[in-house]
């Protein structure tokens, strides 16, 4: 059903109304702030309608929003981890050398953009990636860890390199 339907919009606006508190409050208890559970929530309630996930397809709303919402909690918990990190090693430069705040910014959005493309990718093809630019091994290195041919290698990399450039070009 298109997200335009007005009876779309309907069934999801009921939905938020009858869940939306209990969501945040549930949000609320497991985050400890309060700002930050409103806004997963709202990104909660935006990711169904992304989806275009029809309220009547839900069997059991709480679960299944509870499990969104856990999932969204994670990504946000992963980018936070990947923005320490790179802030970490950035102190750890001399001042001189240290990025400009807009630069910073600009690497931190790069790794969460690159970060959101590898979550969707295979999983074979994903550690095909790290393993060739973090560990730098060879082809034939990544091939016998995976158990596959080095031109299924190839491919994987190909394929994961072409979708974090086409990421990054948008």
């Amino acid at each position: 059903m298109p997200a335009q339907d007005p009876l779309f919009a309907d069934d999801l606006s009921g939905l938020y109304a009858e869940h939306s508190t209990w969501l945040q409050g549930w949000l609320r208890r497991r985050m400890g702030d309060t700002f930050a559970a409103a806004d997963l929530a709202q990104d909660t309630f935006l990711s169904l309608l992304d989806r275009k996930t029809a309220a009547e397809q839900i069997r059991e709303p709480r679960p299944f929003l509870a499990t969104v919402a856990n999932r969204l909690l994670a990504h946000r918990h992963r980018r936070q981890l990947l923005e320490t990190a790179y802030l970490e090693a950035i102190a750890c430069l001399p001042e001189e050398t240290a990025p400009s705040p807009e630069t910073q910014l600009m690497a931190v959005q790069s790794l969460q953009e690159i970060d959101r493309v590898l979550d969707g990718l295979p999983p074979k093809v994903r550690e095909a990636f790290l393993l060739a630019h973090l560990a730098e091994l060879s082809y034939a290195e990544i091939a016998q860890r995976l158990e596959v041919s080095a031109s299924s290698v190839k491919q994987y990399l190909t394929r994961a390199n072409r979708e974090c450039l086409f990421a990054m070009a948008f």
